[in-house]
């Protein structure tokens, strides 16, 4: 579940010196002097990460800062707010992205979140947004942030959902913030929570779920929603209580520049909401940049617009912190726009549209004629069954990104809906904003509730889809007597093919919503046509060539000149080694500088030896060279010094060696409309080699894939296409089979299922090496490990011999302890290192005379440590974050 809300906001009241007197009246107290890591990276220096803790009156904030670089140089400062239910650990990779770029970025855990402590407030302008600031006047006193002025840092702040809030709410209370970068957010919590005054209580209820329960809540936060959802609808005070806690109570002082990103596929928190946000930005005189991408709450393509929008907001901060004026930050406004599918991988293809204003939600009206009867439909007694468009929180599920697609997924209940249709269109029709129709409601009883959407109807009525699954509810009150109301329906960017027809649909009930209990009948009627916006001054980016079209001649020409290059080189390999020809691989020496840089090492000295039936875990952080490992051993890249041999030849590009080994590194690509069988097959022809050499029924029995093979890709779920991916590394049976993360974006049953056929192909007497983040699985499927950092090798040996490692203990505590006092305690005599863990404390001995538990344990009592038990270490976590010094 991907759920982001708001992030703390600033303390409302007084600006200039009364503010800056009421900050500083606060007690803020940075814990010690934090923990220092180093983290590699190949694409810049290395990053320096310090963890401290914030202390406040009401709570305790984990955060993280980053800088990499000239130490002395003087730099702008970032803060980075992550999302509902996560803690600041989910923006490290983008924290140390800025940091290389040359921001100064501070991260941090939000109340109740992650090692954060205190309640939830959902941006409580004495908690959440009163440690915004407290972090902003911390900032202010290091000696490497640019000031404007003393207290004053060049400050940006960002995030997604959650955190894109607290960026809006930082903006509107603290002066001294520069420029904010908000993603996928709201504007008015009350409005995204309960629009039009129905229950969005799918939505909400997950967020009480995600937050831990209603007792991490603030108390007045819990009493509201279980009053809410007890009664199905909103009241006064909780629409006050929340609209207060929202970016739109201080909407009038955000006068920052602002790069908005939101999302089309969110029924939590629509196009609606930022169009909010740009129009009162904008009216503050401030410059507003609108990227509308294809994601959001509800899944889309979120992930395939991640470093595109990342991008923007660098260059964003470049142009307003820096002060850079050449930074290209983009058009004013941009769409992305999806058609159709890749056919080698079957992702959806994105373009780009623009334009060089914000055209907002009803730009460039067209009418559009329905017709229809009026109707009479029920909402039905406890509003069950309900209608279906989308399922809120539950992102993974792909049903927006199935309708970008042209398929149809929403249900509508018969006798509990009334619809109106336009005929088959003329022309080509693109729909950019928000749609409106007049129409005339009537119900028996006092209010009526219903829930607006228009549908793309193909020709013949066979293809149903509604653009991004997406609803509007409305409540229209005093409707005994019939009332004539405009329905405003979701905002959406959706191109309606010529032939086809817009279909308007009314209904009384969606499962993500609260309706009614009581039975009733509803009467509508249309009062006039269909008004969309079209947004004219938006262009499509042309349609891109396939990407075959432009790799396919020059990587034929690649290999052909790599073939040729080889071929002359492959004389003057090492010869092989005879001792070795049983080892599946050897590594002596390995390293490999950065580009560019003569001192600077991805990987440096790495040596370590893999035998026959073991299933290998190269493990490490972000940055440790596990990547760069496996391109030079798949022969993509070549070492700087060292060799690699495996089943004792040489490893160079092209090495024929390189056909015993099989890999599963950056997701295969597959021909959606074959089946699996036909895509392994098509694979193997293309490698010329005989096709009984195969092995495909070998293959296909070890993936387990069943009665699948014979359907199309398609129609597979990520977890079948992983393990089609894995069949096709291991066509041929290599001897060697390397694996990149397979179990990224599987669920708990389809790790469990990857793990087994790791295992399995191991115990047929060949060798496996996975590269994976996680550890509880490594634990259960490797047999042995190599352990990286920051290019170096840390250890490697057998699972069982690396947890149970007698140089790492496991100190449980009392209660806890000052980050003071654990530094203390890794300065002791014997102690290689001291982090924290969640059962306590893990110390790693460093082998000398003066190192053990015994002599531990006194100056343990020495230093006031509140020692509870102590031990050797168990989990594969524990001891992996402490051969790393917890830089993980």
């Amino acid at each position: 579940m991907d759920l982001r809300l708001p992030r703390p906001p600033r303390l409302p009241g007084p600006r200039g010196p009364r503010r800056l007197l009421a900050a500083v009246a606060a007690v803020v107290v940075l814990a010690g002097a934090g923990t220092w890591t180093a983290v590699a990276s190949d694409d810049g220096p290395a990053v320096h990460r310090s963890d401290r803790t914030l202390r406040t009156d009401g709570a305790r904030i984990d955060t993280s800062y980053f800088t990499a670089g000239d130490a002395a140089a003087k730099r702008p400062a970032v803060l980075i707010g992550h999302g509902f239910g996560g803690s600041k650990a989910d923006v490290r990779e983008q924290a140390e992205d800025l940091a290389r770029d040359g921001y100064a970025v501070l991260t941090w855990s939000a109340r109740g979140f992650g090692r954060s402590t205190g309640k939830i407030g959902l941006n409580d302008p004495k908690g959440e947004v009163a440690d915004v600031s407290k972090l902003i006047d911390w900032l202010a006193k290091r000696p490497e942030v640019r000031l404007d002025k003393a207290g004053d840092p060049r400050v940006g702040v960002t995030g997604a959902s959650y955190g894109g809030a607290v960026s809006l709410l930082a903006a509107g209370h603290d002066r001294r913030v520069d420029a904010i970068a908000p993603q996928i957010t709201y504007w008015n919590l009350a409005d995204a929570l309960f629009p039009d005054g129905v229950f969005k209580k799918m939505w909400t209820g997950s967020f009480i779920t995600t937050g831990g329960g209603c007792e991490k809540f603030e108390k007045q936060l819990c009493a509201m929603y279980n009053r809410v959802a007890v009664a199905g609808e909103p009241d006064q005070k909780a629409r006050e209580l929340l609209a207060a806690r929202s970016p739109a109570a201080v909407g009038d002082r955000i006068e920052v520049p602002t790069y908005l990103v939101q999302g089309q596929t969110d029924s939590l928190f629509p196009l609606g909401q930022g169009d909010a946000i740009a129009r009162a930005v904008r009216a503050n005189g401030a410059p507003v940049t609108v990227d509308w991408i294809a994601g959001g709450h509800d899944g889309g393509e979120r992930e395939a617009e991640r470093g595109r929008v990342e991008k923007r907001v660098g260059a964003w901060f470049d142009r307003y912190l820096k002060g850079d004026k050449g930074a290209d930050t983009g058009p004013a406004f941009r769409v992305t726009r999806t058609g159709g599918v890749d056919s080698t991988d079957g992702a959806a293809q994105l373009r780009g549209a623009s334009g060089d204003t914000y055209p907002g939600l009803r730009s460039g009206p067209r009418a559009v004629p329905l017709s229809g009867r009026e109707q009479t439909f029920d909402n039905p007694a406890g509003a069950s069954p309900p209608a279906v468009s989308t399922l809120p929180g539950l992102g993974g599920t792909g049903l927006s990104r199935l309708s970008s697609l042209g398929v149809g997924v929403s249900l509508d209940i018969p006798g509990q809906h009334a619809k109106f249709e336009s005929k088959p269109l003329s022309e080509d029709l693109r729909i950019t904003g928000t749609p409106t129709v007049r129409a005339h409601v009537k119900s028996t009883r006092e209010d009526a509730v219903l829930f607006t959407k228009v549908y793309d109807v193909g020709p013949g009525g066979k293809q149903q889809v509604l653009p991004s699954q997406l609803v509007a509810p409305v409540r229209v009150e005093n409707a005994r007597q019939g009332k004539d109301v405009e329905l405003r329906l979701p905002a959406i960017d959706h191109e309606v093919q010529k032939g086809h027809r817009l279909r308007l649909v009314l209904a009384s009930t969606d499962l993500g919503y609260a309706s009614p209990a009581e039975p009733a009948k509803y009467t509508v009627s249309l009062k006039g046509d269909l008004t969309v916006p079209t947004a004219p001054g938006v262009q499509t980016a042309a349609a891109p060539l396939p990407s075959w079209v432009w790799w396919l001649p020059v990587a034929g020409a690649v290999i052909a000149l790599g073939l040729l290059i080889t071929g002359r080189r492959r004389t003057t390999a090492p010869a092989p080694d005879p001792a070795l020809a049983e080892v599946p691989l050897q590594i002596t020496d390995l390293s490999k500088r950065y580009a560019k840089s003569a001192d600077r090492f991805a990987v440096r000295d790495v040596s370590f030896r893999v035998e026959k039936g073991q299933v290998l875990g190269l493990l490490g952080p972000n940055g440790a060279g596990k990547t760069t490992t496996l391109r030079m051993l798949m022969g993509l890249i070549r070492p700087d010094a060292g060799e690699i041999r495996v089943f004792g030849q040489a490893i160079r590009p092209g090495a024929p060696v390189l056909s015993r080994v099989g890999a599963f590194v950056e997701g295969a690509g597959f021909l959606p409309h074959l089946s699996g069988r036909e895509n392994l097959e098509l694979y193997w022809k293309a490698t010329g080699r005989p096709a009984e050499d195969a092995h495909l029924t070998e293959a296909l029995e070890i993936a387990g894939l069943g009665d699948a093979l014979t359907r199309a890709v398609r129609t597979y779920s990520q977890g079948m296409r992983q393990r089609l991916a894995i069949a096709q590394a291991m066509l041929g049976l290599p001897d060697l089979l390397i694996l990149d993360e397979p179990t990224n974006g599987l669920d708990p049953p389809q790790i469990r299922e990857m793990r087994e056929v790791m295992i399995g192909y191991a115990r047929r007497g060949r060798t496996v090496i996975v590269s994976s983040h996680l550890l509880a699985e490594v634990e259960q499927s490797c047999t042995h490990l190599v352990v990286m950092d920051r290019g170096r090798l840390v250890q490697a040996g057998p699972v069982a011999e690396i947890i149970g490692s007698g140089d790492t203990l496991l100190v449980g505590l009392a209660r806890d302890i000052s980050d003071p006092l654990v530094e203390k305690i890794a300065a002791l005599p014997g102690v290689a290192s001291a982090v924290r863990a969640d059962d306590g404390l893990l110390v790693r001995l460093d082998g000398t005379p003066d190192a053990g538990a015994a002599r531990l344990l006194p100056e343990l009592v020495r230093l006031d440590v509140p020692v509870e038990s102590m031990g050797p270490h168990r989990r594969l976590e524990d001891a992996f974050l402490t051969l790393i010094g917890g830089t993980a």
